[in-house]
């Protein structure tokens, strides 16, 4: 039987925009202080810019790339191992403070990260190039979660019931619950502190709500 070859990997958005990040990290700048020594507008690398508000990704283009690397004397080729290396060691996901995440600037209407605030962490792997983290402030989720726990978030991946989510309401309050039922009409949340009382929202009430994948714990 003849043997199969292998698919070949395809470069993603989130390989191309880490290889960005560790390109302006080794220059000793931030993604907007590279941006602006390439000639560019500041805002050109920002975490912001790389989705656009409806979700779509947005990817940088090759002349931003190419100034870039003449900004900082890089060849080509040492792109390509940066993008080689993103994708060995995993993913970069956006970090926030809960506390922070009520915030009507740090969403766009997506659920997606937006603003400044945001910082960044690293994990092994996501298989969610908008996934991002929240670090738990406070006593309000345990025993599930404690004061710096950190929470990875998936807006991509599916929802079922017994799931823990983040969930964002239109009134601009945020919540981490376990999923109870969802209905085209409601959705019914478990408190995860049994000091607090469980929570049923009419689904014209929630603005978005995503699955959390992982935490540190």
């Amino acid at each position: 039987m003849a043997k199969q070859s292998k698919a070949p990997r395809l470069l993603t958005h989130g390989q191309i925009w880490t290889a960005l990040d560790r390109l302006a990290e080794r220059a000793g700048l931030s993604a907007s202080g590279l941006a602006k020594k390439s000639g560019l507008d500041p805002t050109t690398f920002n975490k912001s810019k790389r989705i656009t508000p409806d979700g779509r990704e947005r990817w940088p283009s090759t002349e931003s790339i190419a100034k870039a690397l003449e900004a900082t004397n890089r060849s080509i080729d040492s792109f390509v191992q940066l993008i080689g290396d993103s994708a060995r060691t995993g993913q970069s996901v956006p970090l926030l403070s809960f506390a922070l995440a009520a915030s009507d600037n740090h969403f766009d209407d997506g659920g997606f990260p937006a603003g400044k605030a945001w910082s960044e962490m690293a994990l092994p792997h996501v298989d969610d190039e908008h996934a991002f983290a929240l670090q738990i402030s406070g006593d309000a989720m345990k025993p599930v979660y404690r004061d710096g726990d950190i929470i990875v978030v998936s807006p991509s991946t599916p929802i079922g019931r017994g799931d823990r989510v983040v969930v964002k309401t239109k009134a601009g309050e945020v919540m981490v619950r376990e999923l109870k039922r969802r209905t085209t009409r409601t959705l019914e949340l478990q408190s995860l502190n049994t000091g607090h009382a469980d929570r049923t929202l009419a689904a014209s009430e929630v603005a978005w709500i995503a699955k959390i994948i992982w935490a540190s714990q």
